[in-house]
């Protein structure tokens, strides 16, 4: 059972950006999952992947 800190791998593989419908790449440093088309961050709180574009975070290049 995961911890609760800790996102569940076969949710990570099915989730997509809600932008860009491209892939995402788990940040588990950050507790983010980066799309690198749409360029957000969108976070994770307690082990759930806030998949909502007003909660994410703009990132640079």
């Amino acid at each position: 059972m995961p911890q609760s800190s800790e996102v569940d791998r076969k949710l990570l593989e099915r989730l997509v950006c809600p932008l860009t419908k491209g892939p995402l790449i788990y940040d588990r440093e950050k507790q983010e999952l980066i799309s690198e088309q749409a360029k957000l961050a969108y976070p994770i709180r307690d082990g759930i992947p806030i998949m909502l574009v007003d909660e994410a975070r703009a990132i640079d290049d």
